[in-house]
């Protein structure tokens, strides 16, 4: 069994879809909230799962918050860290510690549209496709190895929180998948690659529009 160490900050959502996922080989060990009133750390709770408050406005600096975090983390032997809506900018020193098994998911299909406001940016440059990438964690914010990506249209009538919603939807399939990729030992960094996509795919697209 894969040890997994979930790290959110508001509900969960994507925490839930890993959970609920059922991934044969992983045992989700903790889930860990940068605010103790997260709703999500009841609901790992009530699942019999171990839930972590760690409020970061009690520590001086952002350095001391990650210290004492990862030994949060380390108590549960971790061989997977998953970062889920966890809204924090780690340090170095924290993502080197755990470089290669960590995971995080972004709503915006890398490397366009690092941090926030994704999707409305999305729709003032007027992309015809959006979506969301799983990647590793690196010291560079939003970026590092690519995982997996889904890609959704864009609509004409879309608003940034209608295209968000369509883009989560996505994200609660991904995620799943990507951390059952990591628990089967299937993702492996080749020259900051992560390799995956099959040959039998080259002749897979997605247009749009689509033609007509």
């Amino acid at each position: 069994m894969k040890n997994i160490v979930i790290l959110i900050s508001g509900r969960g959502s994507n925490m839930q879809a890993i959970v609920e996922a059922n991934i044969p080989g992983a045992n989700i060990a903790a889930v860990i909230a940068n605010r103790p009133d997260a709703a999500g750390l009841a609901w790992a709770a009530e699942r019999g799962i171990a839930a972590v408050g760690l409020d970061h406005k009690q520590f001086a600096s952002r350095e001391a918050f990650d210290v004492q975090l990862a030994a949060e983390i380390d108590a549960f032997n971790p061989d997977l860290v998953v970062l889920a809506g966890f809204m924090r900018i780690l340090t170095p020193a924290f993502t080197a510690r755990y470089e290669g098994r960590m995971l995080n998911i972004h709503p915006s299909l890398l490397p366009s549209f690092p941090g926030l406001h994704t999707h409305q940016r999305a729709i003032d440059m007027g992309c015809k496709v959006a979506g969301c990438t799983v990647h590793f964690v690196t010291a560079e914010l939003d970026h590092g190895p690519i995982v997996a990506q889904a890609v959704v249209p864009v609509l004409d009538d879309d608003s940034e929180d209608s295209l968000a919603a369509r883009v989560l939807r996505q994200e609660h399939q991904l995620y799943p998948e990507a951390v059952r990729r990591f628990v089967a030992g299937e993702l492996a960094i080749h020259a900051g690659r992560v390799a995956g996509v099959a040959g039998d795919a080259a002749n897979h697209s997605l247009l749009v529009p689509a033609p007509r």
